[in-house]
């Protein structure tokens, strides 16, 4: 994998969706004993939404995508170099979070989470998706311990709302789908991560720039 530096000339100046909350206040956590949902999937996964956990959220996602130093890579795929299309940061163990407010919502997840999974959540992976050319591609969080236990991956969503999706592992139609954006959680937990696999699909629809930062225990990316 190489990388290259980072470029946000593609972004520009981040477009407003047409719902798109206005941009103003600290955010602020809400309580995750309230608004929280469980959605439980088979061979003991299971995937927790909470719509607008973080609210109000657009300071917080013009911060990130103004502040942080994020990189665009490229990647082998099929024997040639492709683009990664998102823009990418990662921080790692003891790293200092771009925003104090993501700090605060990575201890509450610990608390929350500590007793099925443990341990706390201690990296936070950062994606930028600068339109509906940019996506992920199906796949599980199996990097690492999460690809023989099971564990917790927390998404927080700002920005314009695109769909997670997911489906069981080894392919078949998608059997859940999210809209997640302007500070909504989700958090996929149990043996979702070698179970099932979860994508955020292009599109050709005009929409807005979304940042997702993955929160993850050590040793799971």
């Amino acid at each position: 994998m190489t990388t290259q530096p980072s470029l946000l000339d593609d972004l520009g100046a981040p477009a407003a969706a047409p719902d798109q909350p206005p941009s103003g206040g600290r955010p602020v956590l809400g309580p995750l004993t309230d608004g929280l949902t469980r959605h439980e999937l088979s061979r003991g996964a299971w995937v927790d939404v909470r719509p607008g956990w973080v609210h109000p959220s657009q300071s917080l996602f013009e911060h990130l995508v103004a502040d942080v130093p994020w990189r665009a890579e490229r990647r082998t795929m099929y024997e040639r170099e492709v683009d990664v299309p998102r823009l990418l940061c990662f921080y790692g163990e003891g790293a200092l979070l771009p925003h104090p407010v993501l700090a605060e919502a990575r201890e509450a997840l610990s608390a929350h989470y500590r007793p099925v999974l443990g341990e706390p959540l201690v990296t936070a992976g950062l994606c930028l998706y600068r339109d509906g050319r940019d996506g992920v591609a199906w796949h599980g969080d199996r990097v690492g311990r999460a690809g023989r236990e099971d564990t917790v991956v927390a998404i927080i969503s700002l920005g314009a709302p695109r769909p997670l999706v997911l489906r069981p592992r080894g392919g078949g139609p998608t059997a859940l789908r999210v809209p997640v954006g302007h500070g909504d959680l989700l958090v996929m937990g149990g043996s979702c991560q070698r179970t099932w696999e979860h994508a955020v699909p292009k599109t050709s629809k005009p929409v807005g720039p979304r940042v997702s930062v993955q929160l993850r225990p050590r040793g799971v990316r």
